[in-house]
């Protein structure tokens, strides 16, 4: 059996900073994090992560400290830009813009303004984005494809905010929570139990209204808050292993589609990387021949609910074409998760493919075989074919 999910039991609620230390708890290396975190053109901070205990429950809290305490607000292309300037993997990239996406269509909807005009203030700060890019970069790092979350407290009371007082939940929450469906549980502790940023993240990541699929505990991490409670001020997250079933998981898709028979064929590529950095799950182009004999170009992508019309808006700017169309898909899945295997000249990370938690294919990442046959002097294939079979022979020491 192979790690494959995530459960955040959330009876504290959930901030960015809990979540990242939640993740560092179960093992994700700071280091890690640091590394690629340094590669955003954004100064002035640096990620700590410390040892913290309450009520006798022992885990890890998140601190990013800032060292330039003047920092400015950004817009969603500030952030945007930020992202595809880094250095992180494409997926990150394309989770990161998806999470401040959410944040910025809830604020352009509380606020009446529209998405590109959104301040960010506080969820644009230094602090906010190293917490979404360490949450993604952390999942990414454990291999979660698969994550489900608890009823969420919402609180009493007032938090203070750039406007002013604001009801808690801040209404940016509440708006993001209500586009997925999140099950929430009305007051339950005084003050924010549920940020902005933390409501962002579950509702990018998470599952709600669906039942939990049985799953076999693997491990538990805490992640602290900076409040003292009459509780352990803490999310709580289960690393676990997902129990044998014979059926195959699934779920609802909408697929975009345009025909383009009078655009240079060199912007394709830039079209597809843009769909699969505003979120697309995946993004492809096929030649195809149209009337008259025309030569064309068929751009395609998948979406999650809600992302739909973005896509389509990335489509209509950055193409010539008049009109995307569209229909809701659904699709059977595979597991995958993304691991580390060692082979004689150094580690791949490898992308496998489950089928009833058995390893039942498993693809190394070509750059970090690339790297180790340059350093080496050893054939491409012979790293990648270990890499490979590393995969399968961690799974076979798993179960």
């Amino acid at each position: 059996m192979t790690v494959t999910g995530l459960y955040l039991d959330a009876y504290s609620g959930v901030s960015g900073d809990m979540f990242l230390g939640v993740l560092l708890d179960l093992g994700v290396p700071l280091s890690h994090l640091s590394e690629q975190l340094g590669s955003l053109s954004v100064s002035g901070w640096r990620l700590e992560a410390e040892t913290a205990s309450q009520h006798g429950i022992t885990g890890t809290r998140a601190k990013v400290v800032l060292e330039e305490t003047q920092q400015p607000h950004r817009h969603l292309s500030d952030i945007r830009a930020i992202i595809a300037n880094s250095g992180l993997a494409p997926q990150v990239k394309a989770d990161v813009v998806a999470v401040f996406r959410r944040l910025a269509e809830a604020e352009a909807k509380v606020h009446g303004t529209g998405v590109e005009e959104v301040h960010f203030h506080e969820v644009g700060a230094v602090d906010a984005i190293v917490d979404i890019v360490g949450v993604c970069l952390g999942l990414r790092y454990l291999g979660i494809q698969q994550l489900a979350c608890s009823p969420l407290p919402l609180g009493t009371g007032f938090v203070k905010a750039a406007h002013g007082l604001l009801p808690v939940p801040a209404p940016a929450t509440l708006e993001i929570l209500s586009t997925v469906g999140a099950s929430v549980l009305p007051g339950k502790g005084e003050g924010e139990m549920v940020t902005p940023t933390g409501a962002a993240l579950v509702a990018h990541f998470g599952r709600f209204g669906n039942a939990t699929p049985a799953i076999r505990p693997h491990r538990t991490g805490y992640g602290f808050g900076t409040r003292e409670l009459p509780w352990p001020n803490a999310l709580r997250a289960i690393l676990a292993r997902h129990a044998p079933t014979d059926s195959l998981d699934s779920d609802e898709t909408t697929l975009l589609e345009c025909n383009i028979d009078d655009m240079n064929p060199e912007l394709v590529p830039y079209v597809v990387e843009r769909l699969l950095e505003q979120g697309a799950l995946d993004a492809w182009s096929t030649p195809i021949g149209m009337k008259k004999g025309r030569p064309a170009i068929m751009l395609s992508a998948l979406a999650t609910a809600g992302e739909e019309a973005n896509l389509a808006r990335t489509l209509l700017v950055e193409t010539t074409t008049l009109g995307v169309r569209y229909s809701p898909w659904k699709r059977f899945k595979a597991g995958r998760e993304s691991r580390t295997v060692q082979t004689p000249w150094g580690g791949v990370r490898v992308k496998v493919k489950l089928l009833r938690g058995a390893v039942a294919g498993a693809a190394p990442e070509y750059e970090d075989c690339a790297r180790l046959a340059r350093d080496t002097g050893t054939p491409l294939r012979e790293v990648y074919d270990a890499a490979a079979h590393a995969a399968r022979e961690d799974d076979a020491s798993d179960t």
